[in-house]
Order: structure tokens, then C-alpha cells, then sequence
């Protein structure tokens, strides 16, 4: 990247912290904020793989420090912030991007399967909130990027806990954004479609199964995770700084298609 494209977000030597970062969303936007700039805490309970991503953003002319953080210990996540602030300074961008996903009815999920999904998607985003926003708040400015998901507000089936944790990320964003505007701390959310990353991996190997799913997007492909990580290093970045309680669609069109699929005479091809 030439260094008036990297310029333009103006994250040179921000401070930028990414939960589940080491690997799939979160990796790709620890690299994407690097690239611009960006002093990146690479935060993940996967000691040796935040260690792998961040060596490999030093080692491509980066700065970057791992963090072994499990984000359902708000000890530990007190603990991460306190190390970026003792290293770097406050924090000028979160990015909750650390997930879990575990397949289940409403009628059959079990209260630990229920608890530990929420556990991960929405308290942890809200313990990361808390420790990075406090820094944010003192200083007057910053920004949290929420990786939240379509599923967030298009219902699917056996995805239950999970979709109601994303829905609960999407209104905890709008509630941030309101609670901390004033103290310039802008809270936005990207809902990812359907995005090849290591939890959805294995869904590809069956033949045939990529080919059906790009066939519901407008963009009639899979989306990768730079894909997002270019979203949400804008969204990260001063550039968008009038751009507050946002949810951004990154999903190659899918939920604009529901006519498409609905079958028309005349209208629908056959073949």
C-alpha cells in the first residue's frame, strides 16, 4: 500500500485493540489495521496464535503485541487494557470480533451451551467495552467496532443462542453509542453474511456447498475475511467519525435477495 492510500484513514500510530484475533475476521483486521499504521494489541485467549499473528505483522514492517486474553474474565480483560495503556498509551479503537458458535434449537439448547455462547458474543463485548471504553472516555475520542452478524436480525434455524447473542451485540452497539457519544466515543456494528473463515471451513469441503450458497448473494460469492477487515478499519479510523450506532451490511447482497428466490411465472429462469 503506497503511502498516501495509508494515510488517508489516519490511524499512524493509533492504538488499536482486536479481540479473536488470532485467526479468520479477527486476524485479517489486525493486519488491515497494521498496514495502515496502526499499533495493534492482538488479543486472544490462544496465547501462541495471537503470538503467530503478531509476529507476523512485526516481521511485514508493523507494530503489534499479544495478548493471552479470555474476554469472559473481565479480570483478564482489565489486565490487557492495562498492558496496551503501560505499553502505548490509551486505546484509540476496540474491535470486539471474538466469537463462538454452537448449533442448536430453542427447544434444545442447554443453559451451559446458552451461557457460554453469550458468555463470549455479548458479556465479553461488553467487559472489552467497559476496560478499552474508559481509556476512550478520558481521552475524549475513540472508536469500537462491533463484529457482530446477519444473524443478528434474520432469524435461523438451530442458530439460537448465537442469533440472540448477535442481536444483543447490535443493541448494546446502538446503547454505547448513545451512553458514550458525548464523551466522543463513537460505537458501530458490522454484520458479516456469510464469510469463509476456520468456523465455517469445514461447511465448504462438501461438494456443491459453496456453489448454493453464493447463488443467494447479489455478488454471487463467498465473502473472505478482508472483506470485513476493510470495514471495520474505516469504521476504526477518524474517517468515519460522524458515523455513530451504524450497523453495516457486509454480505454480499444476500438479504436484498428474498424476491429473487421467490419463484415468478414468466419471470424466473428455469435452467
Amino acid at each position: 500500500m503506497d503511502q498516501a492510500t495509508a494515510s488517508w484513514l489516519d490511524l499512524q500510530n493509533k492504538v488499536c485493540a482486536v479481540t479473536g484475533a488470532a485467526s479468520g475476521i479477527g486476524e485479517a483486521i489486525a493486519h488491515e489495521l497494521a498496514r495502515h499504521g496502526a499499533r495493534v494489541l492482538v488479543l486472544d485467549r490462544n496465547r501462541e496464535g495471537a503470538q503467530r499473528v503478531a509476529s507476523a505483522i512485526e516481521e511485514a514492517g508493523g507494530t503489534a503485541m499479544a495478548i493471552a486474553c479470555d474476554i469472559t474474565q473481565a479480570s483478564q480483560v482489565n489486565s490487557a487494557a492495562a498492558q496496551g495503556f503501560a505499553q502505548w498509551g490509551h486505546c484509540d479503537a476496540l474491535v470486539n470480533n471474538a466469537g463462538m458458535l454452537r448449533a442448536g434449537s430453542l427447544a434444545d439448547v442447554t443453559l451451559a451451551d446458552w451461557n457460554d455462547v453469550l458468555a463470549v458474543n455479548l458479556t465479553g463485548y461488553l467487559l472489552c467495552a467497559q476496560a478499552f471504553g474508559a481509556q476512550m472516555r478520558a481521552a475524549g475520542r475513540g472508536s469500537i467496532v462491533h463484529v457482530a452478524s446477519i444473524a443478528g436480525t434474520t432469524p435461523q434455524s438451530h442458530s439460537g443462542a448465537y442469533s440472540a447473542s448477535k442481536a444483543g451485540v447490535l443493541q448494546m452497539s446502538r446503547q454505547l453509542a448513545i451512553e458514550w457519544g458525548n464523551a466522543g466515543v463513537r460505537s458501530n456494528a458490522i454484520c458479516p453474511g456469510m464469510i469463509r473463515t476456520p468456523l465455517s471451513a469445514k461447511f465448504y469441503e462438501e461438494p456443491g456447498f459453496e456453489a448454493k450458497r453464493a447463488a443467494v448473494t447479489a455478488s454471487r460469492r463467498i465473502g473472505e475475511p478482508q472483506d470485513i477487515a476493510n470495514v471495520a478499519a474505516f469504521l476504526a479510523s477518524p474517517r468515519s467519525a460522524y458515523v455513530n450506532a451504524a450497523e453495516l451490511l457486509v454480505d454480499g447482497g444476500m438479504t436484498s435477495m428474498l424476491m429473487d428466490m421467490v419463484p415468478r411465472s414468466g419471470f424466473n429462469q428455469t435452467t
